[in-house]
């Protein structure tokens, strides 16, 4: 174990920003942007070797949300409806996640958002892609 802590000090300054809970917004926007590299990088891919990360970077991220942002305790279908109705959005407007029968899908529960829907879809609605996990 002292082997251990030793290489983790000797590499921690390289990666204290991405392994830390964040406490600023600074911080907090930097780990969304890892966040979304890495959602790049790994996709679906259980086994890749940096999905352990992305995980991690992920629940540091809902640690700082769940302490600083109002909390939405709904379906991530509900917080799609919600933000569509909100933005004057229909079906048609939203190709991103693909065609309009896949759109239907999603909205009547017989299809789950992939990681590049929910990335789209973070990006398109200026939110955390988390929320709709």
């Amino acid at each position: 174990m002292i082997l251990e802590l030793e290489r983790v000090r000797n590499v921690w300054p390289e990666v204290k920003d991405l392994l830390s809970v964040p406490h600023s917004d600074k911080q907090y926007k930097k780990l969304l942007k890892a966040l979304d590299e890495l959602i790049d990088e790994v996709g679906n891919n259980e086994r890749h070797p940096l999905a352990p990360l992305m995980e991690t970077v992920g629940n540091l991220i809902e640690e700082y949300e769940k302490d600083n942002f109002e909390s939405i305790d709904a379906d991530p279908v509900d917080v799609l409806k919600y933000l569509m109705e909100e933005n004057g959005l229909t079906q048609k407007d939203m190709s991103e996640l693909g065609s309009q029968g896949v759109v239907s899908e999603i909205l009547n529960g017989k299809r789950e958002l992939n990681i590049r829907q929910i990335k789209a879809l973070g990006k398109k609605f200026k939110v955390s892609p988390a929320v709709f996990i």
